[in-house]
């Protein structure tokens, strides 16, 4: 009777600890999502996750342009993120198909395809597969017209891909490679932060005389959700968004990192009674400098922050700038707050990231007295 009381105690602080595990497992996000509201076009919106507002963008772009051709591992049942579920019906397999497992190969047709004159829209099934490609993008592509005296370009090339922390991606689903190809002149790279700039920047990408990259941070795939206009439109490439107007700290993100901020700025101006300004960079490769240092001789302090490791990433472009551009203004350096420099870990992401609390830890010392 006594063993059978025990085992009952031990059951139930199992239970417990259960509880505790699986709602530590279920708080999947280490964001909170903040969706735009306002509309960049006049007209009807529709209710859509990012993951349907890509698909919206692809549907659009088949319909418009019977050049367009949609390829890449899987996209024939709609890929792993669902983005072209419904196109290969809709339009056929000889402009929605399944390719090999060969990302080298994937680009290396794209690049043909679109030099010949077809818009090629090349899915990579996630960001770190781009590495096999890399030669393609960026001796290739990326050089096509320069190569050839203006005889071929791969501007009707569109690579789209997954990027960032998921939450169980681990080492080989989770990087964020974006600062690779920023080093590279002739592509043009975006990161979206939600569903209306996903549909507005893949069209622009599609239609774009560049090659382009758009990385699709494929935690908001769901997560995010926003009222989509369902006509066609496109949003500039290059052109920063402020997000949230202050005037003691320029808080700079891209993609999913931007909502960390946006509530790193709430819990500033809560706690520590400091206005941030948040900006979307929104475009990697070009990025808007000018966007960028107005604000920040306005609050005279930066924090730049991204999930890629600290050496090398594209935040220090940013510091290098700014500090070339906004030396006279500045109250204190660049700070920057990232992921660290080794490989992304599976059971250790919470730890890896550059979270709202990491964030918010580096504020108080921009602010201090010493820099005031």
């Amino acid at each position: 009777m006594a063993l059978n009381k025990i085992c009952t105690l031990c059951l139930q602080q199992s239970r417990n600890e259960l509880r505790v595990l699986n709602s530590l497992i279920n708080k999947r996000h280490h964001f909170v999502y903040t969706p735009d509201v306002k509309s960049p076009v006049k007209g009807e919106t529709q209710k859509m996750n990012m993951f349907q507002a890509i698909n919206n963008a692809l549907d659009l772009a088949l319909k418009q342009d019977e050049s367009a051709l949609i390829f890449g591992e899987d996209v024939a049942f709609g890929g792993v993120f669902r983005c072209t579920m419904g196109l290969q019906s809709k339009y056929g397999p000889g402009r929605v198909f399944n390719t090999p497992l060969c990302e080298q190969g994937i680009v290396g047709f794209a690049i043909g395809a679109a030099n010949m004159g077809s818009t090629a829209i090349a899915e990579i099934q996630f960001a770190d597969y781009t590495f096999p490609a890399f030669d393609q993008l960026v001796n290739e592509a990326a050089k096509m017209r320069y190569r050839s005296g203006g005889q071929y370009d791969c501007g009707k090339l569109t690579v789209r891909a997954p990027c960032g922390a998921v939450g169980h991606g681990g080492l080989y689903h989770s990087q964020s490679p974006e600062a690779y190809f920023a080093h590279t002149p002739g592509l043009k790279v975006v990161i979206p932060r939600g569903p209306i700039k996903a549909k507005g920047l893949l069209s622009a990408c599609i239609r774009d005389p560049d090659p382009c990259i758009i990385f699709e941070p494929k935690t908001l795939y769901r997560a995010a959700v926003e009222e989509v206009p369902v006509d066609d439109y496109v949003l500039p490439i290059g052109r920063a968004d402020v997000l949230l107007e202050g005037n003691n700290v320029t808080l700079i993100g891209w993609g999913t990192q931007v909502h960390v901020l946006l509530e790193v700025a709430q819990l500033a101006k809560k706690q520590l009674n400091v206005s941030c300004e948040v900006i979307d960079l929104v475009s990697i490769l070009p990025w808007d400098k000018s966007t960028v240092c107005q604000s920040v001789k306005k609050t005279k302090r930066v924090l730049v922050a991204h999930e890629a490791p600290l050496t090398g990433g594209f935040g220090a472009e940013l510091a290098a700038t700014i500090q070339e551009e906004c030396f006279l203004h500045l109250e204190a350096p660049v700070v920057r707050v990232t992921g660290f420099d080794t490989p992304f870990p599976h059971v250790f992401e919470p730890f890896y990231l550059p979270d709202k609390w990491r964030c918010l830890e580096a504020i108080p010392a921009l602010t201090s007295s010493a820099n005031l």
